[in-house]
């Protein structure tokens, strides 16, 4: 077997990607930069992981010994699957390995927007408290989860964990489904408008579809209460980004966390770089699937997944 990894620094240089050997020739490239690259490094390979590298018709067409696309994330798109199928090349991704690092990282950018932590911690390294008449301080105040409400926006297998957490602290949970047809749940279900009314702390945790493209724009976010929190660990694109700059600069929120930009990296020209008040956002360069934890488990689902494959049996095929 001859194996290729086109973007293995997605993954990082701490995971060890010598267990793939097991399966045979390997040849790991950091990173997969463009069209013609991915075809010479594929077209003589039986099995190929990928995380954002494009595997299309013309890469497929010129790797006639490709049997297998191991996709190193739980989205698809990347891939050309109908194609696949065509082709007879089958094609996994793993689901769930990320789950509590996302919800983590969820609560990480809650906290720390909403008791202004960077604030503080400048506050004291600056000298500033050093100079203090009294021991505390108060120039940022800061409320409480107990009693608030956290409006899920997709309570998919990861919404659902972060609703269990938001419940832990005394949270009141409502949800919105965006295709409409989730709606069997141990929550609340409102529709957009009210949820977005009445939430205090609003997360988002769906993907990029019909649904969802451009779902939060500026006419949604007036909506908002002007202490409330907005946080996208979704998809990029879902929350309008020129407009969620507008809101923020004009105050109608409190502040917004974003782990996911509708291009990533980001551009230099990102309106969101230039709002007036920087301590209003947060922007993580989509790092929170990253727990070491949640990479090695990815690794080792799709070691298994080739392993199924090898074996005659299917195991998280998408086609």
């Amino acid at each position: 077997m001859k194996l290729a990894i086109l973007d293995a620094k997605t993954l990082g240089d701490d995971i060890d990607l010598n267990i793939f050997r097991d399966f045979g020739y390997i040849e790991i490239y950091p990173i997969t930069k463009t069209k013609e690259e991915t075809i010479e490094r594929v077209k003589d390979k039986n099995i190929v992981i990928t995380n954002k590298v494009i595997i299309d018709k013309d890469v497929m067409d010129n790797a006639p010994y490709l049997k297998l696309i191991c996709v190193a994330a739980t989205g698809y798109n990347n891939v050309d699957i109908n194609y696949a199928k065509q082709k007879g090349i089958a094609v996994t991704n793993v689901a769930g390995y990320s789950t509590n690092s996302v919800v983590q990282h969820t609560f990480a950018m809650l906290f720390y927007l909403l008791e202004n932590l960077r604030y503080y911690d400048d506050y004291v390294k600056s000298g500033e408290y050093s100079k203090s008449p009294i021991f505390t301080h108060l120039d940022r105040p800061f409320w409480e989860l107990n009693g608030k409400t956290w409006g899920v926006i997709g309570l998919g297998t990861i919404g659902k964990k972060v609703a269990q957490v938001a419940e832990s602290f005394g949270c009141d949970v409502i949800y919105y489904s965006t295709s409409g047809k989730n709606l069997d749940q141990a929550y609340p279900h409102k529709g957009l408008d009210e949820l977005l009314s009445i939430s205090d702390i609003v997360s988002i945790h769906a993907p990029l579809n019909e649904y969802t493209k451009n779902l939060i724009t500026y006419d949604k976010i007036k909506l908002m209460k002007k202490t409330a929190i907005l946080l996208n660990l979704g998809r990029g694109g879902i929350v309008n980004e020129r407009d969620l700059a507008k809101a923020l600069d004009e105050g109608l929120i409190a502040a917004a966390g974003l782990d996911v930009l509708e291009k990533e990296p980001i551009d230099p020209d990102n309106p969101l770089l230039f709002i007036k008040n920087k301590d209003r956002l947060l922007i993580t360069p989509h790092i929170a699937w990253t727990s070491i934890e949640a990479r090695q488990t990815l690794v080792k689902e799709i070691y298994l997944n080739i392993e199924a494959f090898i074996r005659g049996k299917q195991r998280n095929r998408v086609c």
